[in-house]
């Protein structure tokens, strides 16, 4: 096949898999509302440490999962996804996106736009830390969540985040666990969104 006549059957790959993760309608949303405000200024800033998720095929192979966020004014944000091939010393991936919080002075749900704002996904902050130190977030369908925390938690705070899941009425057999990014790689991993 010609590189030409790839352009088109990228195109429409990009198109399909566009139509496949845009955001839900609210008629679809099923994610428990989120109750506790967020404050932007330190929730959505620095490096999060992605310690579990509900697997999917974009993930596959993939451990040391990071977001890191930056304020880019009072509703913009940027953030770079991360994680690695294999093992937390693997080869790097990574995906950013813009985003704009959607319930300013609320703060827990915004919506991301990758690949040039052609892949469209909705977050929403079910839970967090008083301190800040964790935050759990879900798409609205409530078919995908994740659990994040700023350093390693150990296995009594792990255990501790799964039975808020649970309390959320989430499934935590359906997560899974990989291994985090190893302290001395998360400067490295912060700096590149700067």
């Amino acid at each position: 096949m010609s590189r030409h006549a790839f352009l088109p059957v990228a195109i429409m790959s990009a198109l399909a898999l566009c139509a496949c993760v845009t955001a839900p309608s609210p008629r679809e949303y099923r994610a428990p509302a989120p109750t506790r405000s967020v404050d932007a200024a330190r929730l959505y800033d620095g490096l999060w440490l992605e310690i579990g998720r509900t697997p999917m095929r974009l993930t596959d192979g993939c451990v040391a999962g990071t977001t890191t966020y930056r304020l880019a004014g009072e509703t913009a944000m940027r953030l770079r996804d991360t994680c690695r091939a294999d093992s937390a010393r693997g080869k790097e991936k990574a995906l950013t996106a813009s985003a704009e919080i959607l319930d300013p002075g609320v703060n827990t749900r915004f919506r991301a736009r990758y690949l040039w704002g052609l892949v469209t996904w909705e977050y929403w902050i079910l839970d967090h830390a008083d301190d800040y130190s964790w935050f759990i977030s879900s798409d609205p369908k409530f078919e995908k969540l994740w659990i994040y925390t700023r350093t390693a938690p150990d296995q009594a705070e792990l255990d501790r985040l799964k039975a808020r899941v649970t309390a959320l009425g989430y499934d935590v057999s359906r997560l899974e666990f990989p291994e985090p990014l190893a302290a001395s790689d998360v400067a490295g991993t912060a700096a590149k969104l700067d």
